[in-house]
């Protein structure tokens, strides 16, 4: 059945829900007002207040409050209104909720929905991929999936995984991406990279809402004789080296896009693997789309100019095939 990016992430909560009554949400008008996107609409009248409950403004107390329930047997799913203010609750999750089960020895299932990234001219403070930020956390598991299929599959995996899981998921996506999903109980892999399209001449190792853009820039690139393979993270820790290796023996040429700023981005990382790993691979450079480092700007022209796009993409593996 095809349904929106939206649709899939309600029915992957509705059906974990309906599921383990251990499932539990908590977050800021996930409840009365259903979501600042309406994700949650509707799921306050079937599961009651004890399961869904709207919270104070304040990320570090209900994210706190929600490691205790992880510890007590619960799980929660935490709702980041914006993924930006994921910020407030810094201390909690890479203090308290990542080097929990190394100190202790305690499993810690909590998920933390984080919608992120720009395209919907919101501006800096509700615009921003922080996805980096948590990269660096060992303890942490961090997903990003760029379908309705990975959307639902992701997030059962997620909130059955007994470890802390950062779920990215893009707000662009919500309402302008619609795909197939699989009928019934279909778990997606955390860990498991997917290449989302075969390819021969250069790699595109990416996530998110730039995956739809890489295989734009795939299609219109055809014409000129470049055959893009696209490889689709879907997780970002713990990296699928396996599938990115495979693909750039294949290829001989890599490039890694993201939303995010290149300064300091998981791109950065994943260069570094190749070229320690696979260097007697490559037939040319490896290179990285990303956006520059300044705020995300809320001018819809200056937002269009700062994020990656297919023509900036297809630009790069040009420059990649002809090397």
């Amino acid at each position: 059945m095809e349904i929106t990016y939206l649709e899939a992430i309600r029915q992957a909560l509705w059906e974990e829900m309906d599921r383990d009554e251990r499932v539990f949400m908590l977050g800021e008008d996930i409840g009365v007002y259903g979501g600042a996107f309406k994700v949650t609409k509707g799921f306050l009248d079937k599961f009651g207040p004890e399961r869904v409950i709207d919270t104070p403004l304040s990320e570090s107390a209900f994210v706190g409050a929600a490691i205790g329930a992880a510890l007590m047997g619960m799980r929660p799913v935490v709702e980041m209104q914006f993924a930006d203010f994921i910020a407030c609750a810094f201390d909690q999750i890479v203090n308290m909720a990542a080097k929990h089960h190394y100190r202790i020895g305690e499993p810690v299932p909590l998920v933390i929905r984080a919608p992120y990234g720009g395209g919907l001219h919101a501006g800096p403070f509700h615009s921003q991929c922080p996805e980096a930020w948590f990269f660096h956390v060992a303890g942490l598991k961090l997903v990003a999936p760029s379908t309705p299929a990975d959307a639902k599959g992701l997030l059962k995996a997620a909130i059955r995984d007994p470890n802390p899981v950062i779920y990215f998921e893009h707000k662009y996506l919500y309402r302008h991406v619609k795909g197939e999903v699989p009928e019934g109980d279909t778990i997606v892999p955390i860990g498991q990279a997917e290449v989302k399209k075969p390819g021969s001449t250069v790699t595109v190792i990416t996530y998110g809402a730039m995956v739809q853009h890489s295989l734009a820039a795939a299609e219109r690139l055809l014409s000129e004789g470049i055959d893009l393979e696209v490889v689709d993270l879907r997780t970002l820790q713990p990296l699928d080296m396996a599938t990115i290796a495979a693909s750039v023996k294949k290829t001989g040429r890599a490039m890694v896009v993201h939303e995010a700023p290149k300064t300091g981005g998981i791109g950065g990382e994943i260069v570094a693997r190749i070229a320690e790993e696979l260097f007697q691979y490559l037939d040319a450079p490896i290179a990285r789309v990303a956006a520059p480092h300044i705020p995300v700007p809320f001018s819809p022209i200056l937002e269009e100019a700062y994020l990656p796009n297919p023509d900036t993409i297809a630009g790069k593996a040009r420059e990649l095939a002809g090397f």
